[in-house]
């Protein structure tokens, strides 16, 4: 099977073509950053409308690359939420009607099932059960996986998200947008020991995450510097290696905590935060040293796409499982209400 995916449920419009048998065939992301740089952040209607703009030209990009012709499609996959109403309703309403002009089936998908999926498409692929660790800028959860929509979530955050945190982070140390990836360049230069950042939530039982404080806790310790250092480069960069050393540490030690109580010996990591190099570093030696394995999707399919929803939508489509004509685009959607494949 043949399935066309299309991301657009934030600020970058993604077209892939997967194939059950060949993999993938083809893919294309715009991003939308020069757009919500001025801005410093996402404009929702402003990525609605350049949605409507890019949809279209890419999915005829996808089709010339993989060298096929809209005949040769054998199912339509669109990302129906979580994200922004707006702009999942330009790829919801787009993909539903071309699943019907082209009269084959068409399958909603949700968008952190998407990423959890992911790493499947590389190989090697894990093998079902596993522990997932999503970080994407809105989402950061451990999901025990079992299998394709069976799934059980053993924890998530409680306020800010840690792609949240680093991007607001970046913001009040001054960094252009996006801040997450600027953040991590800093924290490159910095110096890991003039500040210990506290690890938050590790000290108590539990999967639950809360970066809210941190990103408070950074703001003070930058204020407290700036009165009295005469070098503000080289303190924001202390300060930034700091922040990412705590968050990161904080992962490694949820994750490991999450091996541990399910008796899951791999470790998938997914979505934008999960690109991080020194993140890979430090999860890769902590699940080593656990007896475990870690894998991760290559960095362009760490960020939003369309190859990890024409492969989440593909397994649907195989399974049966089909989009009415009704569909139902959707900005919030808990990954338990997903039925089994």
């Amino acid at each position: 099977m043949r399935v066309l995916g299309i991301e657009t449920s934030c600020d970058e419009t993604g077209v892939a073509i997967y194939d059950d048998r060949a993999g993938l065939l083809a893919h294309a992301v715009y991003s939308q950053v020069e757009i919500h740089a001025e801005y410093g952040g996402v404009v929702p209607e402003l990525a609605s409308r350049d949605h409507v703009r890019k949809t279209l030209p890419l999915i005829r990009q996808v089709l010339e690359d993989a060298g096929l012709a809209r005949a040769s499609i054998d199912g339509v996959a669109f990302t129906a939420g979580p994200g922004l109403i707006g702009a999942l309703l330009v790829g919801s309403a787009l993909g539903r009607s071309l699943a019907w002009a082209w009269k084959v089936p068409a399958i909603g998908v949700h968008h952190m099932e998407g990423h959890l999926l992911a790493p499947l498409i590389e190989t090697p692929a894990p093998e079902f059960p596993f522990v997932a660790l999503l970080v994407s800028g809105g989402h950061t959860q451990l999901v025990d996986v079992i299998g394709i929509g069976r799934y059980r979530i053993l924890g998530e955050s409680l306020d800010d998200a840690a792609g949240e945190a680093f991007d607001k982070t970046a913001k009040i140390l001054g960094l252009p947008y996006p801040g997450g990836p600027e953040l991590a360049r800093l924290a490159e230069s910095g110096d890991p020991k003039r500040f210990r950042f506290p690890r938050p939530m590790t000290d108590r039982p539990g999967l639950d995450f809360s970066f809210s404080g941190l990103k408070t806790f950074t703001l003070n310790t930058l204020n407290k510097e700036l009165a009295v250092s005469e070098d503000s480069q080289r303190t924001k960069a202390d300060i930034a290696r700091a922040f990412e050393e705590a968050v990161v540490d904080t992962l490694v030690i949820k994750c490991r905590r999450a091996l541990r109580e399910t008796g899951r010996r791999r470790l998938i990591l997914a979505g934008g935060v999960s690109a991080n190099r020194r993140l890979r570093e430090r999860m890769d030696a902590a699940i080593a040293a656990e007896g475990g394995e870690t894998y991760y999707p290559r960095p362009m399919f760490c960020t939003d796409n369309g190859a990890m929803i024409a492969f989440a939508g593909c397994q649907r489509l195989l399974a049966g499982q089909t989009e009415p004509l009704a569909f139902h685009p959707r900005a919030r959607w808990p990954m338990g209400e997903l039925p089994p494949v």
